[in-house]
């Protein structure tokens, strides 16, 4: 083997002990490394071991201490409770000893009731025995039996409850009067206050004056031709008498009458007086009336205070202008009604506006009563429903006279308010032998009633005050009367406004000391 070859080997020989002794020194190196970890970590365990039993001794020690504590205060609310049990037994049996002795109570007193219910029987007993016996001797004094001393008590008690029943409805007769009297007398005299007319009375025209006597000659014409001409164009009878300086014109139709004073007026004026002039005339007379009686509607409207009225009910209202009514014109008094209308209804609390229509057609029937059937109200309500379709209006027009059976408060409105117009002083004028005859009249029919004395018609026919006997006449009777001759005079009479009606029942005692 030669040198190099030896070489070779002694190097591979030395690197392999030097492999070989690095890697015991590495495996050693690690060897005591992991020995040294190895015993810190024991070390760590056997610290944290420790740390871990003083902990657990430190809650061992406090759970000791907490249970110590529960059961401390267990063993006081035990005994609390022990303590209160004991007092709530001690309560019971007291109230049970109460109890006990209230029961003995309610038993003495059974006991003692049971008794006097035995005594209070044998009382009643004997109280029922007592008053047969004293009936008995009631009835041998009295002559009646029982059942007809109940009867005679009866009677007597029905009396006297006829005659409470009649003081009471007498008493509250007159409150009721009183009150109703006191609103309405508030209501109308605030409307009568309120609405001041400043047309009393007017009459319509019924003559023409003449320049001379010798205008009659030629009114009336050859073989009277002009005077039959106008009486043909007008409808009017013209009578030309002995009176001087005026011709009287006489017809029922007031616009008929109008058209021919106007007429005849021009006529005269003119001077040509012939049948053709007169005809001629007359159709210019009765366009101007026409005209005229429209204007006044349409006046009377607008002084009323009326809106949406249809123009043909004004036409017809126009006509009013010459009616008169007890010297009274009706369309200044239709006016007036619906001025005194609207204020009630205003306090009333309901519609003015229709109260104010109604009170202004509530006459209308009157422009055309002439021509048709029936009473003034059926006839204007019949024009008002044909022209106004409100049926309140309607009703106010045909109530307000009382002819229909039942009246609302429009039909009183409008009544209220045409009597206040027409009973006004100097609304209307009216004959002595007319206002004597209704006086008389007025007293003949209270003194036509059983048990009168006297009457008296008194406040201008207004009121009337009768005088009964009071040996005929009682109290309830009285009343009875007052209602009776009420109805009668509203049967028989006709009058403006409302007659008061006051039976007097009046008795004396009179006696002399001697």
């Amino acid at each position: 083997m030669d040198t190099s070859a030896i070489k070779i080997v002694t190097i591979l020989f030395s690197f392999l002990i030097g492999a070989v002794a690095g890697a015991a020194g590495v495996y050693f190196a690690r060897r005591f490394k992991m020995s040294r970890e190895i015993h810190a970590a024991e070390k760590k365990a056997a610290d944290l071991l420790a740390a871990a039993e003083g902990k657990a001794r430190d809650i061992l020690g406090e759970a000791k201490s907490e249970v110590a504590k529960l059961k401390s205060s267990a063993e006081t609310e035990y005994r609390e409770r022990r303590s209160e049990l004991q007092r709530g037994e001690n309560r019971l049996i007291q109230k049970e000893g109460v109890l006990e002795r209230k029961l003995d109570d309610v038993d003495r007193r059974g006991h003692e009731l049971a008794s006097k219910e035995e005594k209070i029987e044998s009382i009643r007993v004997q109280i029922e025995e007592i008053r047969d016996k004293k009936l008995s001797e009631l009835e041998l004094i009295s002559g009646m039996s029982g059942e007809e001393a109940k009867q005679e008590l009866l009677n007597t008690m029905e009396v006297e409850i006829q005659d409470e029943t009649s003081r009471r409805l007498r008493e509250w007769e007159t409150e009721l009067k009183e009150q109703s009297n006191v609103k309405s007398q508030e209501i109308l005299a605030q409307a009568i206050q309120r609405c001041a007319s400043d047309v009393v009375t007017e009459h319509t025209v019924s003559s023409v004056p003449l320049p001379s006597d010798e205008m009659k000659g030629r009114l009336i014409g050859r073989e009277g031709r002009n005077i039959k001409a106008m009486e043909q164009a007008t409808g009017v009878d013209l009578i030309i008498d002995d009176t001087p300086g005026a011709v009287t014109l006489s017809s029922f139709d007031p616009v008929r009458r109008e058209i021919a004073r106007i007429a005849l007026s021009r006529l005269i004026l003119d001077g040509r007086i012939h049948p053709a002039r007169i005809e001629e005339v007359v159709a210019k007379a009765k366009e101007e009336v026409e005209a005229t009686m429209y204007s006044a509607g349409e006046q009377a409207v607008y002084q009323a205070g009326v809106h949406g009225l249809a123009p043909e009910l004004v036409r017809i209202l126009g006509r009013l202008k010459f009616r008169t009514s007890y010297g009274q014109n009706v369309l200044n008094h239709s006016v007036e009604v619906a001025r005194i209308a609207g204020m009630i209804a205003a306090d009333l609390g309901v519609k003015v506006a229709l109260a104010k229509k109604a009170g202004l057609l509530h006459d209308i029937g009157k422009a055309v009563d002439c021509n048709v059937e029936g009473t003034h109200a059926a006839i204007g309500a019949d024009l008002v429903k044909q022209w106004d379709k409100t049926p309140e209006v309607v009703q106010g027009v045909a109530e307000h006279h009382g002819e229909m059976g039942t009246t609302s408060v429009w039909g009183f409105i409008v009544a209220a308010a045409d009597a206040i117009s027409c009973a006004r002083p100097g609304a209307r004028r009216e004959s002595l032998e007319n206002y004597l005859q209704r006086l008389k009249a007025l007293e003949d029919i209270a003194n036509g009633f059983k048990g009168v004395e006297k009457s008296f018609a008194i406040q201008a026919g207004r009121e009337i005050r009768i005088l009964v006997k009071p040996e005929e006449v009682d109290d309830l009777s009285a009343m009875r009367m007052a209602r009776d001759i009420v109805k009668k005079i509203e049967e028989g009479l006709q009058y403006p406004g409302q007659i008061k009606v006051t039976v007097l029942r009046e008795t004396r005692a009179v006696d002399y000391a001697k």
